[in-house]
C-alpha cells in the first residue's frame, strides 16, 4: 500500500512535467483506437439489443420506480450524474467548441446518443457482478472483468489505471476549474482557493458511500435544476438566434472546405469532449450501477438515461450558451474552457454572471470530486480487500494532496492526461464488454 502511494505520487508529478507534444501525439493515436472499437461496438450492441438506448419510456419508467431497501436507483442515478455533470459539461464543452468550432456539438449528439448502450451493458454487468463489503455493495469493471472473464490481472490493471485517472486528471480538472473560475471573477490567490477545496472535498470524502449518495441526491437534482433554469432564459431571450446557430452547428460538422485536418479535429474533439462529460464507455457508470440493490436491468436503463440527460440536455445547453456569446473575439493562452463560458456568462448577465458560474461551477466540480474520488475508493478495495482503515485515510489524505497540486497546476496537460487516459479505460472495458455480451447473453429487455 505505501509502495502504491508513493507511485502515485511520482506519476503525479511526472505528468505535470511532461511536454505537451509528447502528450499529443501518445493521446490522438491511443484514442483513435479506442474510438474504433467504441463505434464498432456501440453498432454492434444495438443492432442485438433492438436499440433499447433510444427507449426513452422504458428508462422513465425504470427511475419511476421506488426502492424498498438500500440505496435506490435514483441515488445510484445522481451519483453517476454527480461525476458526469462537472467540468465536462461547462468547461469541456466550451474548450471544444473554442478549439473545433460549432460543428463539435454535432458529433458530441451522435456519439453519445450512439456510444450511451455501452453505458447500458456496462451497468447491467456492473450491477450483476457486484459484490458486498463492508454491508456495502461494490463493482465495476474490475469485478467483471475477474468474475465474468476469469482474468484477475487485468482487473488488477484496469483498477489502478481508474485509481490514477481519476486522483490525478478527472480530479484534478475539477479543482483547477473552480480556480480558474475564482481567480476570474476576484483577486484571491490560487493557493488560498485549493486550500479552500480541499478542506471542503476532506470534509465529505472521509465519510462513507451512504453519505456520499445521500450527498449527491441532495446536490446533484439542486445544481442540475439551477443550470437548466439560467439556460431555459438564455435561450428564450435569445430565441431569434436559435436556427441559426442550429444551422451553424450542422454546417460547421461537414465543413470540408476547412481542409481535412479540420474536419478531422472537428469530429475528435466533438467525440472526445462527449465521452468526457458523458463517461460513456470507459466503465465507470457501472460502478455507480453497482451500489443498489436493484436488478441489473433496471440499473441498466436508468444510468443509459444519465447519459441521455448529460448529452442532450445539460451540454446542449452549455453550447447554446457559448454560440449565443461573443467566444470568438477571445484569445485565450492554455484554456481550460471555464473562461469561455464565463464571457459568456458576462454578456448576458454582467457581472453577476461571473458570480452566477463560478457558484455553479463549484457545484458541479466538487459534486464530481465527491463522486470520482468513490470510484477510485472502489477500485482501491478491488485491489486491497482488507485495507484497514489506517490506510484508507492516508490514502484519502494522498488525494486530498494531489487535488491541490492539480489546482495550481497546467489545465492544458491535465485535459490531455484525461484524454489519454480515457481512451486506455475505453479499451479495456469495451474489450470485456464484448467477451461478456457473447458469454452472458442478455435476453430480457
Amino acid at each position: 500500500m505505501t509502495k502504491f502511494i508513493i507511485i502515485l505520487l511520482i506519476l503525479d508529478f511526472l505528468f505535470l512535467i511532461l511536454s505537451n507534444s509528447l502528450f499529443n501525439i501518445f493521446t490522438n493515436i491511443i484514442f483513435s483506437i479506442s474510438l474504433v472499437l467504441m463505434i464498432n461496438s456501440a453498432i454492434y450492441f444495438t443492432k442485438k439489443l433492438n436499440f433499447i438506448q433510444f427507449n426513452f419510456i422504458k428508462q422513465l419508467k425504470a427511475i419511476k420506480t421506488k426502492s424498498k431497501t438500500g440505496i435506490s436507483s435514483l441515488e445510484s442515478l445522481t451519483l453517476a450524474l454527480s461525476s458526469r455533470i462537472g467540468v465536462g459539461a461547462i468547461a469541456g464543452v466550451a474548450l471544444a467548441i473554442y478549439l473545433g468550432g460549432p460543428g463539435t456539438i454535432f458529433w458530441m449528439w451522435i456519439s453519445g446518443l450512439l456510444i450511451s448502450i455501452l453505458t447500458f451493458i456496462e451497468s447491467y454487468y456492473g450491477s450483476l457482478y457486484k459484490e458486498k463489503t463492508n454491508n456495502n455493495y461494490i463493482g465495476g469493471p474490475s469485478y467483471y472483468i475477474k468474475k465474468g472473464l476469469n482474468n484477475y490481472k487485468l482487473a488488477i490493471i484496469y483498477a489502478l489505471i481508474i485509481i490514477i485517472s481519476y486522483i490525478i486528471g478527472f480530479l484534478t480538472i475539477q479543482s483547477n476549474t473552480i480556480v480558474k473560475s475564482v481567480s476570474e471573477i476576484s483577486s484571491i490567490n490560487p493557493i488560498i482557493t485549493s486550500f479552500i477545496i480541499c478542506i471542503l472535498a476532506s470534509l465529505i470524502i472521509f465519510r462513507d458511500i451512504k453519505f456520499l449518495t445521500k450527498f449527491s441526491s441532495i446536490i446533484v437534482p439542486i445544481m442540475a435544476i439551477l443550470y437548466i433554469i439560467i439556460g431555459l432564459y438564455i435561450i428564450l431571450n435569445n430565441i431569434y438566434r436559435l436556427d441559426n446557430i442550429l444551422f451553424s452547428i450542422i454546417t460547421n460538422a461537414f465543413n470540408i472546405k476547412a481542409g481535412f485536418y479540420g474536419f478531422i479535429t472537428t469530429i475528435l474533439l466533438g467525440i472526445q469532449r462527449g465521452i468526457f462529460a458523458t463517461e460513456a464507455g470507459i466503465g465507470t457508470s457501472s460502478i455507480a450501477a453497482s451500489v443498489s440493490k436493484e436488478s441489473p436491468l433496471k440499473q441498466a436503463l436508468v444510468q443509459t438515461l444519465g447519459i441521455h440527460f448529460t448529452n442532450l440536455i445539460i451540454c446542449s445547453i452549455t453550447a447554446f450558451i457559448i454560440l449565443s456569446s461573443t467566444y470568438t473575439t477571445l484569445d485565450i493562452i492554455n484554456p481550460n474552457g471555464i473562461e469561455i463560458t464565463l464571457n459568456a456568462f458576462n454578456d448576458y448577465f454582467g457581472n453577476m454572471g461571473s458570480l452566477t458560474l463560478c457558484i455553479i461551477t463549484l457545484l458541479f466540480a466538487f459534486t464530481t470530486i465527491v463522486s470520482g474520488y468513490y470510484y477510485a475508493q472502489s477500485n482501491l478495495y478491488f485491489i486491497f480487500p482488507k485495507l484497514n482503515k489506517l490506510k484508507l485515510n492516508i490514502f484519502k489524505l494522498i488525494t486530498i494532496i494531489i487535488l491541490f497540486i492539480g489546482a495550481i497546476s497546467n489545465s492544458t496537460v491535465i485535459w490531455k492526461l484525461i484524454d489519454t487516459f480515457v481512451a486506455i479505460l475505453a479499451i479495456i472495458n469495451i474489450y470485456a464488454l464484448n467477451i461478456l455480451f457473447n458469454k452472458d447473453k442478455i435476453t430480457k429487455i
